[in-house]
């Protein structure tokens, strides 16, 4: 749009024929660009539902999916058409599996595995297809010392994103001690993120579970968190019964008993 706001100071009679020739050559840029533009917005679109952990009616996903492989490759932005392709085969693996069927759950996560890499092949720092990539290693072959590594590479592309961190942190509290100590501290600091950034709920849950081994260096953690945090995440472990402390909270000690 700049670049069509800079016509306006050609608002002169004498200046109408040059305008004219902007705007046809508008007309044509359109035409060739904007089909790109309506391919790639909802695969976008779609990418960012999926991230958000939304949920979609049966079939809408394999419907999408179709869609998507009838598509011609788009004139822009192919990488973002590649991960949207990804994070669907991801979820319509993950409902194959919770739905036990076994050989319908063989194939998507190997169709998933297959998209997720060809995707990183076209964009290498998606933090978030890194852990993907991890996930669905694991999902289809149990945990392996040796598919650390990408949740290692996931840490490294992108450290501090709490939309990585909602699913990352759970992954990696459950194989802490597979962690070198330097991705153990991005771990850590990353629980101490979701506090901060009032993910509370979701904090707690991977204290009172993944996390609970660990439960004294990731409190610990939360000691430069600010105090109206640090004071919900107090009161949310007391309502789930757990006698913890956070640091720098008072918690009266008739709420344990």
């Amino acid at each position: 749009m700049a670049m069509w706001n800079s016509g306006r100071i050609a608002r002169q009679a004498c200046k109408r024929a040059p305008m004219l020739l902007l705007g046809v050559l508008g007309v044509l840029w359109s035409s060739a660009v904007l089909p790109s533009f309506w391919r790639v917005m909802p695969a976008r679109e779609l990418s960012t539902r999926i991230l958000l952990d939304d949920r979609f009616k049966p079939g809408v996903l394999s419907k999408v999916v179709a869609r998507i492989e009838r598509q011609s490759a788009p004139l822009l932005l192919p990488h973002e058409l590649a991960r949207a392709e990804a994070l669907v085969r991801l979820r319509v693996a993950e409902e194959a599996v919770a739905r036990a069927s076994s050989e319908d759950a063989d194939r998507e996560v190997a169709l998933t595995l297959e998209k997720v890499r060809s995707s990183l092949s076209l964009n290498p720092t998606d933090s978030f297809l890194w852990l993907m990539l991890y996930s669905v290693e694991t999902m289809r072959n149990g945990f392996d010392p040796s598919n650390v590594s990408y949740l290692d590479q996931s840490y490294a592309m992108a450290p501090r994103e709490a939309w990585v961190a909602l699913r990352r942190n759970r992954l990696a509290l459950a194989i802490f001690p597979n962690l070198s100590e330097a991705v153990q501290a991005k771990a850590t600091q990353e629980f101490a993120g979701m506090v901060e950034g009032d993910f509370i709920d979701d904090a707690a849950i991977n204290l009172k579970t993944v996390g609970w081994l660990r439960r004294d260096r990731l409190l610990a953690s939360l000691e430069h968190v600010d105090i109206i945090q640090r004071k919900s995440l107090a009161k949310k472990l007391v309502g789930d019964g757990l006698k913890v402390r956070v640091p720098g909270v008072e918690i009266d000690e008739r709420l344990w008993r």
